[in-house]
């Protein structure tokens, strides 16, 4: 799973072409689509390092695919972050990132204001696990403040907001959440890397 061996400092539109794994031993111009389910193994003990993920290598599909590796690196590159995990939606992305932070017990600061299934799936789901959410205004920055609690672990926002196009102040939220020793989560989905950059001022992810 080697990567193309780019220089720093690369502006993004040549980011969104080149970041990738290498090219195959084909040297096609376009990059090729994986669609196999298993990939061959050159021996069992090599399969058995390569599904404990002691071994680079792929596997199956549903863990790690070549196509969806190359767009994993080509996202991390334009958000500026050390790496990044492609999930088939975004609802699995943000259930992903609360099962790998959150425990019973902890308390999450949410905008009001994030996409209308998000809400539910903090005060309905997580909950059924003992995680509390208190919900405050996109835009307050006291609210947010106001909210923390000492077993608040995550902050979460989503900027602009679907549907209602609601900004945050990144750098503000990162401060908050990383004073208490909490987490701050960014959804980028309307935004973009292109237009902005959550891991640059502050965000966790």
């Amino acid at each position: 799973m080697k990567q193309i061996p780019l220089p720093e400092g690369l502006h993004n539109d040549t980011l969104a072409v080149r970041a990738a794994l290498e090219r195959s031993q084909y040297g096609e111009n376009s990059e090729a689509l994986y669609l196999t389910s298993g990939y061959v193994q050159h021996s069992a003990a090599s399969s058995a390092a390569r599904f404990a993920m002691e071994e680079e290598g792929f596997t199956y599909s549903r863990v790690s695919n070549p196509t969806v590796t190359s767009m994993e690196i080509r996202l991390a590159a334009l958000e500026g972050t050390e790496a990044a995990i492609a999930t088939s939606s975004g609802m699995s992305a943000i259930l992903l990132l609360g099962m790998a932070l959150l425990k019973a017990g902890d308390h999450v600061i949410c905008s009001q204001s994030v996409f209308g299934s998000v809400i539910p799936m903090f005060s309905r789901e997580f909950a059924k696990f003992g995680v509390e959410t208190t919900f405050v205004s996109q835009t307050d920055i006291e609210a947010w403040k106001a909210a923390v609690r000492p077993t608040t672990k995550l902050l979460f926002a989503e900027t602009p907001t679907n549907p209602l196009t609601e900004v945050c102040d990144i750098q503000a939220l990162a401060d908050i959440a990383h004073n208490v020793g909490a987490f701050l989560a960014v959804d980028n989905c309307f935004a973009t890397p292109v237009l902005q950059r959550p891991a640059s001022m502050g965000a966790d992810g």
